[in-house]
């Protein structure tokens, strides 16, 4: 008889299953399986642990929305509706500042508009009486210059007019004297000038 050498194996290795082994314990498997009737959620022996696991999930669900996360998110949508209002009163009051300062920078214009307007009547006031003044003057100036040479006129006419009768006198006796060849006296040369005029 011979005898088969058996493989040496360490010591931490598992021991060596057979073939035949290996295939009897998967069909028990199998076969225990197609026993049980399907799934385990489905089976009635299995629905009151899942019932009150489901319970107690609810339970501690409900008590951290509750507890925890919906005071969380009320402080924050309270936050954000404070921030909001504050905003919002900030936009107003900045508005109403913005049209205080723009009814004040109206009133301004309008005040340096009628400043401007006085200012200009004002000087065009001044203008219009240092001109009127000013003509009056050289006016005053003219007509005293026209008086003047009136008066010089006057008088020079006045002294023209009484050498006239000289002149006239003096034509006389020489057209007399011309054409007659004798020179008459002055007596008779200004009494026929004035019998004349």
């Amino acid at each position: 008889m011979t005898a088969q050498a058996q493989p040496v194996l360490p010591e931490d290795a598992t021991s060596p299953v057979a073939v035949e082994d290996t295939h009897a314990t998967t069909e028990a498997a199998h076969g225990g399986e197609h026993e049980s009737g399907g799934l385990p959620q489905f089976e009635f022996q299995h629905w009151f642990g899942q019932i009150v696991y489901l319970v107690f999930l609810f339970v501690v669900l409900y008590f951290l929305i509750s507890r925890v996360f919906a005071p969380r998110m009320r402080r924050v949508f309270d936050e954000r509706a404070t921030t909001i209002s504050t905003a919002i009163e900030a936009a107003r009051q900045v508005q109403a500042e913005a049209a205080g300062q723009a009814e004040a920078a109206k009133r301004e214009v309008e005040e340096a508009r009628a400043a401007s307007r006085a200012t200009a009547a004002a000087a065009k006031a001044r203008v219009t009486e240092e001109a009127n003044a000013r003509a009056a003057a050289e006016e005053a100036s003219v007509a005293a210059r026209i008086a003047e040479a009136e008066t010089a006129i006057a008088a020079t006419r006045d002294a023209a007019m009484s050498n006239v009768s000289t002149i006239a006198s003096d034509t006389a006796a020489a057209i007399v004297e011309r054409l007659t060849g004798k020179a008459p006296t002055a007596g008779e040369a200004a009494a026929a000038v004035k019998g004349a005029a």
